[in-house]
This record gives C-alpha cells, structure tokens and sequence, in this order.
C-alpha cells in the first residue's frame, strides 16, 4: 500500500559562505556578531530535493518523468537563536508547507560553558544533541521521509544525518547526488539514492522510512520569489523548546582554541625543468 511522503528537512542558519569567517578576540570560536548570515547551502540542497518531489507527484505541466509517492507535508526545522526564524522564512518561500522553531536562547544557554561548552557557542547543538532532537521530532510530527544537508559550512561535522538513522533505526543514504523512488509490485516504494564515490557511483535502494543526506551536485536550488516570501509570512511557524521534546541540550566537547591556518608562504619561479628538479632536490622533496 502506498504511503504518502511526510518530509522533514531540517535547516541551519550559518555565517554567509561568502564571508570570510574571523576568530574572535579570546581565540574559543569564530566571531558571529555583526555578521552576514544565510541558509546553509546543503540544507537549500535539501529543501529543493523535497520540493522537486513534490512536485513529481503533482498532476499537471510541472509534473516529473520520474515517478514519485505523494507528499503531503514537508516540514522544515531549526534549533538556535531567535533570529534562526529568517532561514525559516526562507525555507517556506522556497516551498515548505510550515515550520518549527526549536528556540535556544544563547543567555539561558550560557550556563551549560561550566559543563563543557564555550561561551559563544553555547546556544548551538552538538551533532549528537541534533540528532536527538530531530528523533523526537520524527516521532511526535509522524515523518516517514527526512531529507537533511550532509554537512553544514561551520562546523563540517558530518554527522547528524548517520546519527539520526542510527537512533530511529531507518535506512540511510549519504551524499546523494541523485534521489528516485521505484514502486513496488505490492505498491510500495522504494528510495533508490546516486553518490559519487571514488572511481565512480554507488547506488543504494532502501524502503520508508529513511533519511538522506545531501551533497552540492543533487541539484540546483531555485530562488524564492517576492510573491512566494510574501505568502510565506502566512504560513504556520511553531515555536518550541527542547523541554518541549524532552531533550538536553548540554554540551559534552569543550573547544579549547581555535585558530586561523598559518599564512601560504609565496612561490617561486625557475626558468627550466632542470631548475624545478634541482630546486625540488634542495627542498628535499625528491
């Protein structure tokens, strides 16, 4: 029997990849305040993928080749500060249906710097604290299907998505640079997913429910037009705590320092390849 797609996409609101991230003065994070922020470029990855299969289900001029179960709901999630409700607004204009808003506030969240956090970086979740988190929501919100970036731009965890399956005990797929569904005799679907991998593409096939994760050659995310940013601001945002999913919060990793990688030394030239090979020779390097 054929199940409907109830989707979530989880989405982090991250400094802008176009801006040059700088250690703060006590050298224990990178400097947020005052700077750009946007919607991680993973999770757009993964709010289009929904979105495309939704629309593959879809009657009408729009509709896919590649077949697809109907959705019918994609949800999408955040869990940080008040102003992670931008990302969101951004995610429905793109064309989610409506969204949660785990709010963590960094003032009551500084507390947790004694057991093992760090000021600044307090009101963020650890990958495993994510993963508990969306658990929860999986369940309490009933989704079948999650669709989440590999990686988000700060932290390069790649993490979450591998520890969410492990907890709800779905199937998973990572880096997916392509995502089908294939209908079973019993009509049932599959979820047939395309990675690169060195030397060539591995493909795997899981039934629902599973979660996905999301890597840059999966699509190319569309832009959210002015008509559809002004009906999202009437779309459904929920606000919710991590009391609300029965979740702690507590860091368990302390950062003891960060630092930006020491400046390239200059190159130089040689005016032959006998001048490369012997200069080579005096560094050593043949």
């Amino acid at each position: 029997m054929s199940v409907p797609l109830k989707i979530l996409v989880p989405v982090k609101r991250v400094i802008d990849y176009a801006i040059k991230p700088r250690v703060n003065s006590t050298f224990t994070a990178i400097e947020t305040a005052n700077v750009k922020h946007s919607l991680n470029p993973f999770d757009e990855l993964s709010l289009e993928a929904a979105i495309r299969l939704r629309e593959a289900s879809t009657p009408g001029p729009k509709k896919s080749p590649n077949p697809s179960p109907t959705v019918s709901d994609i949800l999408a999630l955040s869990a940080g500060p008040a102003k992670c409700v931008d990302v969101l607004r951004t995610a429905m204009a793109m064309g989610a249906d409506r969204a949660i808003h785990v709010e963590i506030d960094p003032k009551t969240a500084s507390g947790r710097e004694k057991e093992g956090g760090t000021e600044g970086d307090s009101a963020e979740l650890e990958p495993l604290g994510v993963a508990k988190l969306l658990k929860a929501v999986v369940e309490k919100e009933e989704r079948n299907f999650v669709i989440l970036g590999k990686q988000s731009i700060d932290d390069d965890s790649n993490q979450t998505g591998q520890m969410l399956a492990g907890l709800l005990g779905w199937g998973q797929a990572t880096s997916a640079s392509e995502i089908a569904f294939e209908k079973k005799d019993d009509d049932s679907w599959m979820v047939k997913v395309t990675k690169e991998v060195d030397g060539g593409v591995e493909t795997v096939r899981s039934p629902l429910p599973m979660v996905v994760t999301t890597d840059l050659r999966l699509n190319e995310p569309r832009f959210a037009s002015l008509p559809n940013i002004m009906k999202a601001k009437k779309k459904k945002l929920e606000k919710k705590t991590l009391e609300d999913y029965g979740v702690d919060g507590r860091r368990r990793l302390k950062v003891l320092r960060v630092e930006e990688p020491p400046a390239r030394k200059g190159g130089g030239k040689v005016q032959d390849v006998d001048g490369m090979i012997r200069r080579l020779r005096e560094l050593g390097a043949i």
